[in-house]
């Protein structure tokens, strides 16, 4: 959805309650844990956080935070939304003199020894279609600590598609954005 201004509390959460059980936009829900599907772009960023144990805890305690989302172009509506499937958010991002507001899904969790995090969908109220998922890894081996980006995407609407270029811009700016908040998540700690 874009909005020529800023939407307020209210409009989020009627946005919100309006997508809960809205249909993904597309149809390979859950493939970003193993293998993306072909027909999308695929995006892969992953960025050193430190290491050991507590580096670890910190960068788990980042993502149930949602830091990832933690930078002024983009909010992300709620950050007390528990990492669960089945849990919805809506991203509202800043452009150049408007606003989006985009809504996803929680696909699925992981949390294993070595490795935290979940991937959200696209939903039908989203300019993207795809998926996207946020992890940390703690290597075994050397006790280094990732955050790992891991998206797939194609564009939704109409204007994604005409801007086409724009929107590629804008997913690699939010990756860019995305790693470095979780480091200074994790370095703040």
């Amino acid at each position: 959805m874009f909005l020529i201004s800023k939407p307020g509390k209210s409009d989020i959460d009627k946005f919100i309650a309006a997508n809960q059980h809205s249909d993904f936009s597309y149809s390979e829900v859950g493939t970003s844990l193993h293998q993306p599907p072909s027909g999308y772009t695929v995006d892969h960023n992953r960025t050193l956080l430190g290491s050991g144990d507590r580096n670890f805890e910190k960068a788990k305690d980042a993502i149930r935070e949602w830091k990832m989302f933690d930078f002024p172009w983009v909010e992300l509506c709620w950050p007390d939304t528990p990492i669960e499937v089945g849990e919805s958010v809506a991203i509202l991002v800043k452009h150049f003199g408007f606003y989006s507001l985009n809504g996803a899904r929680v696909v699925y969790a992981i949390d294993e020894p070595n490795r935290f995090g979940f991937a959200y969908g696209t939903l039908t109220e989203h300019s993207e279609s795809g998926e996207e998922r946020f992890t940390v890894d703690m290597e075994e081996t050397t006790g280094e600590v990732f955050y790992d980006l891991f998206a797939f995407s194609r564009p939704q609407h109409l204007l994604a598609k005409f801007g086409y270029l724009y929107a590629r811009q804008l997913q690699k700016h939010f990756a860019k954005d995305s790693l470095a908040s979780m480091k200074r998540a994790v370095e703040a700690c």
